[in-house]
């Protein structure tokens, strides 16, 4: 028997999806099985008959070649293995794909808002993950203005702002009033006063997420190396990553110390909260509202403020006004409220200078570094 690929396809329709909501006939049912307990519950939550829902059961088993449920009169329906591990891989791959469907279906969103009025303002944003930033993008949408977001580390987004492949760039810093050799060695290249220009965006609280009913409670990184948590840690690269780093450094820690640290990487809050909850690790770092979402412990560690950034000659463009106007409206503090340990800036969709938004930044520096800054 050939053994069944994927196929993937996309469709133009009148309800939107958010998310990594991605339709699929076979998780759906396996789904609602495994939650159920049984078929004719299962086809009842799914608006289907149970002839419905068990013929396609069968159906998946004949395209797999393996058994999807527990076939036993009067018992209730179970999976079988093979099926748990296929839901429980398929939730888990959702999970670290979330941000590439994000930029998938704004990519395909963009093409299509073209191609039904030339005029709509378009700006392409690289941004570090953060779980409000999709909701900006459907408040631009609303507003005229269609955003093409794309995910990728801090660092990443600001070496695509200075290489032309965006306009905007997402990238978070905490206060560090005393400074940072840490997020100066990555981010201080790549960002120059007077070229480029700050836009208030949000606050946000970084922490410690962790299974729940973890004992003792890890309050800080030295905790979890002092009691050999299992770490699951963010991609170098990552603003995340890059706090964290500067923890260890201010605290005196050597990575090594802490388990798994410098091991498995995850590219998003999300990813990394769902191999906490999935149990492949024990604590990992990441926003609040990515705790709550998975049911996890979370444990602050610092504030952070997010900003976009873009070149000063950028400013005065429509999509920028546009951008910047929707930062500052109330709907945009609206939708940061139902976030658990976000805020809007203070500044939000105000222009600011990098020594204004940066006071941690030391910008005495050679000659020589600062024609490297785009590097």
């Amino acid at each position: 028997m050939r053994t069944p690929g994927v196929h993937l396809q996309y469709s133009f329709e009148s309800r939107g999806q958010r998310g990594a909501e991605i339709e699929n006939p076979l998780f759906d049912l396996l789904g609602a099985v495994h939650a159920h307990g049984s078929i004719r519950h299962a086809a009842t939550a799914l608006g289907a008959s149970y002839r419905h829902v068990w013929g396609a059961l069968k159906h998946w088993e004949d395209v797999l070649g393996q058994p999807l449920v527990h076939w036993a009169k009067g018992q209730p329906a179970r999976l079988t293995p093979f099926a748990l591990r296929l839901l429980a891989a398929e939730r888990a791959a959702r999970v670290r794909m979330t941000p590439h469907i994000e930029a998938l279906r704004a990519e395909l969103e963009r093409v299509r808002a073209l191609a039904l009025d030339e005029r709509q303002l378009v700006l392409e944003v690289f941004a570090s993950h953060d779980l409000a930033l999709p909701v900006l993008r459907e408040l631009c949408a609303a507003c005229g203005l269609h955003l093409g977001l794309r995910f990728a580390g801090s660092v990443d987004a600001l070496r695509a702002l200075a290489h032309g492949r965006c306009t905007v760039a997402g990238f978070h810093v905490p206060a560090l009033p005393g400074g940072s050799p840490v997020f100066a060695a990555a981010l201080k290249p790549l960002l120059q006063p007077g070229r480029h220009k700050l836009i208030g965006a949000l606050r946000r609280t970084q922490g410690l997420m962790m299974r729940p009913g973890l004992t003792p409670k890890p309050a800080s990184l030295a905790d979890v190396a002092a009691q050999r948590w299992r770490f699951v840690n963010r991609q170098p690269g990552s603003g995340t990553r890059l706090l964290m780093d500067h923890l260890l450094h201010d605290a005196g820690l050597d990575a090594a110390t802490i388990t798994g640290y410098g091991g498995r990487c995850e590219d998003t809050h999300v990813a990394v909260a769902a191999a906490i909850a999935h149990g492949e690790a024990d604590v990992g770092p990441g926003v609040e509202a990515a705790a709550r979402a998975a049911g996890l412990d979370f444990v602050p560690l610092a504030d952070e403020d997010y900003h976009l950034v873009c070149l000063a000659d950028a400013l005065d463009s429509p999509a920028v006004r546009a951008l910047r106007d929707v930062l500052a409206s109330p709907g945009w503090a609206q939708a940061l409220a139902a976030l658990p340990g976000y805020a809007p800036s203070p500044q939000a969709g105000q222009v600011l200078s990098l020594t204004q938004a940066l006071p941690w930044w030391r910008y005495r520096t050679s000659r020589r570094s600062a024609a490297g800054g785009t590097g």
